[in-house]
């Protein structure tokens, strides 16, 4: 394993554990984070900016997971050793075909 896919992989983990908490750390309904350090008014300035920040995380750390698996698949390329495929059998010997016309052939009695 290359050391460019294993760090790929390590950001990729490393973001995906942040985004699930982030997520986490969201209610559905707006509440979630913002609202317990806002209390129960959420026109106060604090709680906007920390729905805000939510928000922009969620999507910054969903396109970085994004973006991170497609150079790696883009950056490592090709595995070096391929796996034999299964091809087609090969053609085995057929039977000769009777090129000899109809007018020369062997007349068959019953």
């Amino acid at each position: 394993m290359s050391t460019i896919f294993t760090l790929f992989m390590i950001l990729i983990i490393i973001a995906s554990i942040l985004l699930v908490i982030i997520i986490m750390a969201q209610n559905p309904k707006g509440g979630g984070l913002s609202g317990t350090f806002g209390g129960t008014s959420s026109a106060t300035f604090g709680v906007q900016r920390t729905n805000d920040f939510m928000e922009k995380a969620t999507w910054t750390l969903g396109t970085t997971i994004v973006v991170l698996i497609l150079l790696s698949v883009i950056l490592t390329g090709k595995p070096t050793q391929v796996a034999p495929s299964i091809s087609a059998p090969a053609k085995t010997e057929q039977a000769p075909v009777n090129t000899t016309p109809a007018s020369q052939a062997p007349a068959t009695t019953k």
